[in-house]
């Protein structure tokens, strides 16, 4: 029988789902509105600006990851992640919301350094705290259970995005994003107190955790 699975991960995947099932939601429709909205009909140019937009957010997340991961483990507490994660979750929201204003290649560009930078905030400082609370001995089940119910999410809002967009609008569709992501950010809020401002918790065995671009198929 599964023991109980304590709060601070529960909160770690309550957060993690919000913010990607809100982006899960832009998947299906993500070059439609780069070639309706950016492009306005050019399909070969929107599969670049798409291609573009792609690099620039593995680029960024890649060249940013690693010296926040660095620092943050030289800052010992965890404090610091979780402001970190709360940050990158709320830049992730900023993106979201700007979609709306964005009629050049350029926005598009901009938005995926904002969304990347977020996540580079987000991975290492979420998966450090991750790591350090899981419960002993349900090391595969929790990690598990983030990763079923971060696919039921991606796999509703994948399925949502489409008809929201088509029913109520792209804008519609970003703000419901943006305010996933907020909400991301803001539940994080709920283990304020049960973070350490010192290494307590032996870290245990850490698990890969990865992002994708919004409008590509999720782990």
């Amino acid at each position: 029988m599964f023991k109980p699975i304590n709060n601070v991960i529960k909160v770690l995947i309550a957060s993690d789902v919000l913010l990607i099932t809100g982006f899960g939601f832009i998947s299906p429709i993500i070059a439609i509105f780069i070639s309706q909205k950016i492009t306005l009909g050019d399909a070969s140019e929107a599969a670049k600006i798409a291609g573009f937009a792609m690099a620039i957010y593995w680029g960024v997340k890649s060249f940013l990851e690693i010296p926040i991961g660095n620092y943050l483990d030289k800052n010992h507490g965890e404090k610091d992640d979780l402001i970190f994660a709360m940050i990158g979750n709320s830049l992730a929201a900023i993106s979201a919301f700007l979609y709306i204003f964005s009629n050049q290649p350029w926005h598009i560009y901009l938005l995926e350094i904002i969304y990347s930078a977020g996540m580079a905030m987000n991975i290492p400082a979420w998966t450090a705290m991750f790591t350090r609370h899981i419960d002993k001995g349900q090391e595969a089940f929790e990690w598990a259970s983030r990763s079923t119910f971060i696919g039921i999410g991606a796999a509703a809002a994948g399925a949502l995005g489409g008809l929201i967009a088509s029913n109520f609008g792209f804008n519609f569709l970003f703000v419901t994003v943006g305010v996933f992501s907020l909400f991301s950010s803001l539940v994080l809020f709920l283990i304020l107190k049960a973070v350490s401002p010192r290494d307590k918790v032996t870290p245990r065995t850490p698990e890969v955790k990865t992002f994708q671009e919004p409008y590509l198929p999720k782990e």
